[in-house]
């Protein structure tokens, strides 16, 4: 029975991978990434998101572009961020941030 179970979940898996191989017209990414960390040049934020940038391009043959957008405790960097278009082609780098900060300000920079 177990060996049945075992079977049938390996095949659900091969059938479901392959039909979404099958469906899928490009891989992913097939143009450069943009990563925007919302604190300054040189930071742990900026040396981690370079860090993981440079993993992922080895990683995925694409480029991984670091864009660094600090201010205003990360809400500059977030809210463009939250602005991107929903692609998949634009990453937020986020090593520390409190969950406080919503509450601290009148308009949070992703509302349009």
């Amino acid at each position: 029975m177990r060996k049945w179970i075992a079977a049938s979940i390996g095949l659900a898996l091969l059938i479901g991978g392959t039909a979404q191989g099958q469906t899928s017209k490009d891989v992913y990414p097939n143009r450069p990434v943009r990563m925007i960390v919302p604190f300054g040049a040189g930071g742990p934020g900026d040396i981690f998101a370079r860090l993981i940038g440079q993993k992922l391009s080895q990683q995925l043959g694409q480029q991984f572009v670091i864009e660094n957008r600090p201010g205003a405790g990360g809400n500059i960097g977030a809210g463009v961020a939250a602005r991107a278009p929903a692609d998949g082609y634009t990453l937020w780098s986020e090593v520390r941030r409190c969950g406080s900060t919503p509450s601290s300000i009148r308009r949070f920079p992703t509302t349009r």
